[in-house]
């Protein structure tokens, strides 16, 4: 199939492919259909993102790549496959992974599920102040402020950032698991230790 581009330049399959790739390969971000778009100007509008990334998907599969395209936070992002994390971790003098506190992850777990939610929300559901975790959160961007409540004293509300869905490699927050099914899990395993 063959697209028409900045209104002259025809671009193929291929072409785009290989286009596609090259921003997937320089964003440190997702990228979406409308970045997607605002790099190919205006008659980018008429090509259509995911029948791109579908095919550059299938060409990664087939040929048993390391990595393959992720959709993440309402875009798409290349990431390795699991099974090379341990080579990976020897490439950063870090472990590589996000450490957090019990109490910025249950804030965490918390706001993710709850959202928008207060503060005030926050510390009724844990019995204790959350001023420090939502600070730590807010400072490494897996928060983000999203307006005031309406209600007296206009507090501050709390939702999961970008940077969450991305760290989490979630698409959006309904892809989080039901607090139902968490349950489940959390119940076979005390059955497991009996």
């Amino acid at each position: 199939m063959i697209y028409l581009y900045q209104g002259v330049a025809l671009l193929e399959i291929n072409e785009l492919k290989q286009i596609v790739e090259a921003l997937l390969i320089a964003t440190p971000e997702p990228l979406t259909e409308a970045r997607f778009h605002t790099c190919l100007g205006d008659s980018g509008s008429k090509i259509p993102l995911q029948e791109v990334i579908s095919e550059l998907a299938s060409d990664y599969e087939n040929s048993g790549r390391s990595f393959f395209i992720k959709e993440v936070a309402g875009g798409y992002q290349i990431v390795t496959n699991a099974e090379f994390e341990s080579y990976i971790k020897g490439l950063f003098s870090k472990s590589g992974k996000l450490r957090l506190s019990q109490a910025a992850l249950e804030t965490l777990a918390i706001v993710s599920y709850k959202q928008p939610v207060t503060r005030n929300d926050i510390e009724s559901i844990r019995g204790v102040s959350s001023d420090s975790s939502l600070r730590t959160l807010l400072d490494r961007k897996l928060l983000e402020i999203r307006g005031r409540e309406d209600g007296p004293g206009r507090a501050l509300l709390y939702r999961t950032s970008t940077e969450f869905l991305q760290y989490f490699g979630l698409n959006s927050v309904k892809d989080l698991p039901r607090l139902r099914e968490v349950e489940d899990i959390l119940a076979e395993d005390d059955n497991e230790l009996v």
